[in-house]
């Protein structure tokens, strides 16, 4: 457990950082909040009878360093992550200190590998992006099912979520990538990451989910941050992440409601299944794993890396994903209260359509609901 240390949380009274601070509380830590609106940091902090909070903010880098002080760990909540990782990773390593944080967004992910990969991995200190749902959780399952293959053709990760009420974080962060791909859509093909222009919606495919879900309808080349996460240490190919279509237009719709708490916990009633097939040559291994609440499991996630992180469970430093940092199917055991895994299937695969790679996905139509908004 937390044993008592000092964990702080940048944009704690966010929606995914109240989640956070709730369990690093049920862990043993005593969390520092930290964001730059005074206001709502205080009625956070009567929420929380006896937790110390600091204004900070991603611009005023004296403020961040004085919000850091005596902190063993900070995890970054506070999107957009194009405007705050930087900024906090920066206070982070003149702290000392690891970071983490719950970041989708895939270029802001593909920012933190880019420039802080050497200064991290000198100064020993651990910089953890995308440790939550999208990332981080698609990360730790392709890396388990993979187990001892060094490398592989093929990567899916088909999320199946039963609806998907975004917060204002997520549709803030969704903004800041749409301008920054400026018309782009991203993909990890050929082994590397891709922009390219193409005409249209994007595709739907038939996606056969494991009961209760069963077959949905998907989208292809609904791109998140495992295609940043995967690579980075493991050799795949092809990375390709899809979206169940209803989700999707319910992330698109113009009015999209806030997500709503319907247990004590916070949690909404939304519930999710990753089906994951990672293919090497004639072979293909499939784990999936479901649960509740995609922004209510991204606090586990998150708070499972630090303790993990402080208590020395770790296999490298510097900047790393969640699977190459952690023993990932370990992990994903201490998530038991939080995740149902289904046990590894290992089957032989069918090369010739890489899309049917299962013979679970057939191409459809297209589809008028528009590219992610990570």
């Amino acid at each position: 457990m937390g044993s008592g240390q000092t964990v702080a949380v940048f944009g704690a009274y966010g929606h995914t950082g109240r989640f956070v601070v709730t369990e690093l509380r049920d862990r043993g830590f005593v969390p520092l909040l930290l964001g730059r609106d005074a206001g709502r940091l205080q009625a956070l902090a009567a929420s929380h009878p006896g937790l110390e909070h600091r204004v900070a903010s991603a611009d005023d880098p004296a403020s961040l360093d004085r919000a850091l002080t005596d902190a063993a760990a900070v995890v970054n909540c506070a999107g957009p992550f194009a405007s705050t990782a930087a900024p906090v990773i920066e206070a982070a390593l003149r702290a000392g200190i690891p970071y983490v944080d719950v970041a989708a967004e895939i270029e802001a992910n593909l920012d933190t590998f880019t420039h802080f990969a050497d200064r991290a991995r000198t100064a020993g200190v651990a910089v953890v992006p995308a440790m939550a749902f999208f990332g981080g959780l698609g990360d730790l399952l392709v890396t388990t099912a993979m187990g001892d293959w060094t490398a592989a053709d093929e990567a899916h990760v088909a999320y199946g979520l039963s609806s998907w009420h975004p917060t204002a974080g997520t549709l803030a962060s969704g903004t800041v990538s749409r301008e920054r791909r400026d018309g782009h859509r991203v993909r990890y093909t050929g082994g590397r990451l891709e922009y390219y222009v193409a005409e249209g919606d994007l595709p739907t495919l038939e996606w056969e989910f494991p009961a209760p879900v069963g077959r949905r309808t998907v989208l292809g080349e609904f791109t998140m941050a495992d295609v940043v996460t995967v690579p980075s240490h493991l050799s795949v190919t092809e990375v390709r992440t899809y979206m169940t279509a209803d989700a999707a237009t319910d992330l698109a719709a113009p009015d999209a409601p806030t997500p709503t708490a319907v247990d004590e916990r916070g949690r909404s009633a939304q519930t999710f299944t990753v089906d994951v097939v990672v293919r090497a040559g004639d072979t293909e291994r499939r784990l999936v794993a479901s649960g509740r609440d995609i922004y209510a499991i991204s606090a586990p996630l998150a708070v499972e890396a630090v303790q993990r992180i402080l208590g020395g469970q770790t296999r490298t430093s510097g900047v790393a994903s969640a699977g190459e940092i952690f023993d990932a199917p370990d992990f994903l055991r201490a998530l038991s209260a939080h995740l149902s895994l289904q046990p590894l299937v290992s089957t032989t695969a069918s090369t010739s359509n890489s899309t049917s790679h299962s013979g679970s996905m057939k191409p459809e139509t297209s589809t008028n609901v528009h590219a992610g908004r990570m």
